[in-house]
Order: C-alpha cells, then structure tokens, then sequence
C-alpha cells in the first residue's frame, strides 16, 4: 500500500509540474495542438455529471438523437440535438454527427460505411511520405484495422500538394469506393474542386479530412471543401479548432446517395464503433463552435498570416523551409529541412531543451524508413496566434529558434528568454474569459 500511496503522491506533482511546464513555461508549436478558452474550460468544468453519463444509441437523418437505450437522458438529448445543430449551422451543412471522441474515430466511421455503402474497398489517398495521416494508410487504421486497399495520390514535391491531373489517371484506373483529402503535413489546399468530376465518373464517394485546418474552415480561410465538392468532412476538435479533445463528422444530405452513406456511417458509429460517447465535452464543443462564429474569422487570418511571416523569416535567414515558391503555406503550419544542422529528431530534442516544443516530421523525398531523425521540423502556429502573437512578435520567437538550431546559444541559455517571452502573453485571445460573458454577447 505504501509504494501505491507513492505513486499517487508523484502522479499529483507530475500532473502539476506539467500544468506549469506546458501551460506557462514553454512556447508550443505542435501543429495538432490548441489552446481552450476560459469559457471553454469553465463549461468543461460545469459538465462534470455529463461526463460520467451513457447515451448509447441511434440518430436520424438530421444528426439528431432517434433512440436512446438508457433512461434520464431527456437533458441529455437536447444537449446533443443542440449542438449538432451549432455545428450545422457553424459549417453551413445539413448533416453532423458529434458523437466521435476522436479524429480517428471519425475516420475509421466514415471510410468503413462508406466501403459498407460501395462494396468497395480500394481507397485513393495521399502518400504517407507526403502528410497523410496515418489513420489514412494501410499501416494504419485504414488497412490493418479496416482492411482497405490504399493507392495513392500522384504527388508533386515541388508543389507540396497533390498532383491532380496525374491523380485523375490514378482514380479512373483503380476505380475506388472512397477518395480522400486532407493530411497531417497540410501546406496548402488540396484538388477537391479539380478532382469532383473524376469521382463521380467512377462512383467514389470524396472524404476531406479537416482535423489540422477545420478551424481554419470556419473561419472562412484556406478551403470550403464540401462546396468544391467533398461529400464528407472528417476532424478532430482541437487544433486549430480550438475546442476539448473529440471529433466529429460533417456532410451534405443532398440525394439518395448521401442518404445511403450517411445511414452505413451511422451504423458505423454506432454499434459498430462506439458506446460511450464522451459527453461531457459536447456543452464546451458547442461554446467553441460560438467563439469560431465570432472570432474564428480573424484567428484564422492572424494564424495563417503568423506562417506565412516564419516561414518568410527563417528562409532569409539561411533556413530551406518547403514551399518557397508559393508563399511557404497557406494553413497553419510550415515544414522546415533541417539536415543541415543535424535532423529533425535532434533539433526538435534541443529546441525542448530551450522550452520551444514541436515535432520531428518526415518530408517526402525522405528515407522513410528514417523516423527517428528525418530531415524535417513541423512548425504550428494556432496556439501562439490565439496567445496574442502577431508578425513582429513570431519574428522574435524565430530568432531564439534560429539560435538553436544553428548553435549559436545553448538550449539552457535560450531558455531563459524563451519563458520571458511566454510571460508576456498570460491570456488567451479571440474567445470569451467565461461562460457568462459569451451569454451577455448573445443578448447584446
């Protein structure tokens, strides 16, 4: 017993020296992170009983609750009807499904009814090598789990995107029940528009995965993939939507098509995939689906203007940062080649050491065998925008940065100034401080 009131006794110390770690002593540049506002949290806090409750069951077409299998859930359902419909109305849809508790789970949802709903297995997607996420691949959920046959999208290194002419030929010769977009390393947008017509010649249903730029959707920035012709939307939550940790799914109920696949990715939802839903953060969900109707619009620009200014900055400072001929990015984050200076494994470990935290990244034209310490750095810039960050102030961050990664300083001396600089920025911006002041918003 005393070695287990030990344990607890450091589990307690270590979840508190993280909260100040990450929360107020290191800058935090990982592209799938975000950062909640004080209403979030505070609704997040005030859903403690939601968060212990089931609510197991079928929906409608609508996204709306159709049958529960538990009793007390009167509340329950019109907290989830509720927020459906913000989200439907956030991303002008007609149909979404928040019972996901991941971005994952979303994928694995979708591609599974919709391969229910072609009797197809064969999926086009983008190459792992080149930001796919690995949900996506056939190392991954996508094959092992799933059993789907991956090809993948033709792609153009030079571009940083997918290659839509000589996808196009890929598509017609493989003939797949499902196509889809989107990916972890997400410079810029992909042919979704370019690519419509190639699906609907061979029957394919077009999956976008928005988990890195959803935020960056609803505020209006980088892409409008179910108008250029997605049929469905897949995303995590928290990004650069900056909401609590879960995910969701989002489509267009159009046709007897749509209304084929959105029933198979129902059933696969539920039950073929889930039980507990997490409840408890649906109330904060739709809280961030309000602050993105508000301010998203404007965090969107700041943070893709935020990129845009590093990747600018560290490329005139000797750096080769992807993209240069296109303006380094268009979404929230920058891919940066650091062999130079020893790998991304090895510059990702120092720039920790000096509290800046992002990860390694393989680029394409790597050895991808090599994860360890492949030749590139990811780059995120949605949680220091939403701190209050703008050009001159990430300039400044690059510049500590630069010292690192080209040794002019030691990480430990680095550091110093790297929690100076986080000091300045103590709020969370482009959200509301608590719960009543968004009320008080909606009633002006």
């Amino acid at each position: 017993m005393d070695e287990l009131f030990r344990l607890v006794t450091d589990l307690i110390r270590a979840s508190e020296m993280h909260e100040r770690y990450r929360g107020s002593e290191c800058i935090n540049l990982i592209a799938s992170e975000g950062v909640k506002s004080p209403a979030v949290e505070e609704m997040l806090r005030s859903s403690m009983d939601l968060e212990s409750r089931y609510a197991e069951g079928e929906n409608d077409l609508e996204g709306h609750v159709k049958k529960r299998y538990y009793q007390g859930q009167k509340y329950i359902t019109m907290i989830e009807n509720y927020v459906t419909d913000i989200i439907k109305i956030l991303f002008k849809c007609s149909w979404a499904d928040v019972r996901l508790v991941s971005g994952t789970h979303a994928n694995l949802a979708t591609f599974k009814g919709l391969s229910l709903a072609t009797k197809n297995n064969k999926m086009v997607v983008t190459p792992l090598s080149c930001g796919a996420h690995i949900s996506h691949d056939y190392t991954g959920l996508a094959g092992m789990v799933l059993g789907l046959v991956n090809i993948d999208h033709a792609y153009n290194i030079e571009e940083m995107n997918i290659d839509p002419d000589e996808s196009a030929k890929i598509i017609r010769a493989a003939k797949p029940g499902i196509i889809t977009f989107g990916g972890s390393l997400f410079l810029f947008p992909h042919p979704v528009k370019e690519l419509r017509s190639v699906a609907d010649e061979v029957g394919a249903y077009v999956v976008y995965d928005a988990a890195h730029v959803l935020g960056l959707i609803a505020g209006g920035v980088f892409q409008d993939p179910l108008r250029e012709g997605a049929d469905f939307i897949t995303s995590s939550t928290h990004k650069t939507f900056p909401g609590p940790q879960g995910g969701l799914i989002l489509g267009e109920l159009k046709d007897e098509r749509a209304e084929k696949a959105i029933k198979r990715i129902q059933h696969a939802i539920f039950p073929l995939s889930t039980s507990n839903t997490h409840l408890g953060r649906l109330p904060a969900l739709g809280i961030v689906a309000l602050e993105m109707k508000v301010f998203g619009a404007e965090l969107a620009r700041q943070t893709v203007r935020n990129a845009k200014a590093a990747g600018q900055y560290l490329y005139e400072n000797g750096l080769k940062v992807l993209g240069e001929s296109k303006g380094f990015t268009e979404s929230h984050q920058i891919a940066v080649d650091v062999m130079e200076y020893g790998g991304g494994g090895v510059i990702a470990e120092r720039l920790e050491e000096a509290n800046i935290i992002l990860n390694r990244n393989i680029l394409p034209y790597d050895d991808q065998s090599n994860r360890e310490n492949p030749s590139g750095i990811r780059i995120g810039f949605q949680d220091v925008t939403r701190r209050g960050f703008r050009e001159e102030d990430v300039k400044h961050l690059c510049d500590l940065m630069l010292q690192v990664i080209k040794g002019k300083r030691k990480p430990v001396e680095v550091k110093k100034d790297v929690i100076e600089l986080r000091k300045e920025f103590p709020e969370v911006k482009y959200g509301f401080k608590s719960v009543e002041e968004a009320l008080r918003y909606i009633k002006a």
